[in-house]
């Protein structure tokens, strides 16, 4: 169904992880690539300043090796990649440099203040020039 999928997990969340790592799996074409993708917020200068000089390295180290130990849990084979910057902008940004043509992201059952789906779904829906699938996650 889709020759190169970007599934978006966030590491606080990743035990839905495998969950939508295998419906992607289940959509992808033969010979397809799935791109299992973590995005690191950036911190703001006045925090950055703070924090060790090599915390953001660390974290990224961090977030590779989750992602590796997700995909074996998963059993699924995925190009591990680590972005940074605003979740939405950095997912869509990874979509349209792979030419994606899909992107799954998870989204937990919404409050008031985001509604109908999570922000950052929303963002990726609104603003992704491939399909998007969201996964409706229950807390």
């Amino acid at each position: 169904m889709y020759r190169k999928i970007i599934v978006a997990i966030a590491l606080g969340g990743i035990e839905k992880g495998e969950k939508i790592l295998r419906k992607a799996a289940s959509l992808l074409d033969d010979g397809g690539e799935i791109i299992a993708l973590n995005v690191i917020e950036d911190v703001p200068s006045y925090v950055a300043i703070e924090l060790p000089a090599n915390m953001v390295e660390d974290v990224m180290k961090d977030s590779r090796e989750q992602l590796q130990a997700l995909l074996a849990a998963a059993g699924v084979a995925a190009t591990v990649e680590i972005g940074n910057g605003p979740p939405a902008k950095a997912i869509i940004s990874a979509a349209e440099s792979h030419g994606a043509d899909l992107i799954i992201v998870a989204s937990h059952v919404p409050d008031f203040s985001n509604y109908f789906i999570g922000a950052t779904a929303d963002r990726v829906v609104r603003h992704a020039k491939c399909s998007v699938l969201v996964d409706r996650q229950k807390v």
